[in-house]
């Protein structure tokens, strides 16, 4: 399994020309990455003096993140194996009219999959994006910058999510389906970053960053 792997191991793999993992599996790990700085700035807060009114947010906070962390890098292996689930489609046999029929079917259900398993590291990162910029504003401040560094991970994770979602999109014939993941691809987009601004705002104006 991608997740098991060593660091090394892992862009190792990236590198090669094995076309998985690639850009799917690298957003959910970025969004996994995410997830466990926000989770580091909570617990840094957590016991401190200074912080004694949000501790038992941040208490929350840490394990809801660590949560979604390790969600997303379930994630990791889910879009490489929807990959391969496509290609295998693509491989079954067309030489009767039965077999053409059969193998686009698959194709255009492997597909969908391929494009749902993206949106949801897409909506599973957004739903941290909350969360991120209450350890920022309201967390230890001497970490500050790890969370504004979550907030761009996050951003990745789900901008780079979603361009697979997008991809996908384009081969599937189902018109309301297409449709209705374009529009919320583009809300989770516009929104995702919004709030990244919004927090890198934030961290310019009140810590000077």
């Amino acid at each position: 399994m991608l997740a098991e792997l060593t660091l090394k191991a892992f862009i190792d793999k990236v590198i090669s020309n094995d076309p998985v993992p690639g850009g799917g599996s690298v957003s959910a790990l970025n969004g996994a990455l995410a997830a466990s700085l926000a989770a580091m700035v909570a617990n840094l807060t957590v016991g401190r003096k200074k912080y004694v009114e949000v501790n038992d947010l941040m208490q929350e906070l840490a394990g809801r993140l660590e949560k979604t962390a390790g969600k997303l890098l379930a994630d990791v292996d889910r879009d490489s194996d929807a990959y391969n689930r496509v290609f295998a489609a693509f491989k079954l046999p067309k030489e009767t009219d039965e077999e053409k029929a059969a193998r686009s079917e698959a194709i255009q259900r492997e597909t969908k999959y391929a494009a749902e398993v993206p949106m949801e590291v897409a909506r599973a990162v957004h739903d941290i994006l909350p969360q991120i910029a209450t350890v920022a504003q309201r967390g230890n401040s001497n970490a500050v910058t790890d969370a504004c560094v979550a907030m761009m991970c996050a951003r990745t994770a789900v901008l780079g999510a979603l361009l697979n979602v997008k991809i996908n999109l384009s081969s599937i014939k189902d018109e309301a389906y297409v449709k209705a993941m374009s529009e919320e691809a583009a809300r989770l987009e516009i929104d995702t970053m919004e709030q990244e601004r919004n927090l890198l705002l934030y961290a310019k104006e009140q810590h000077g960053l």
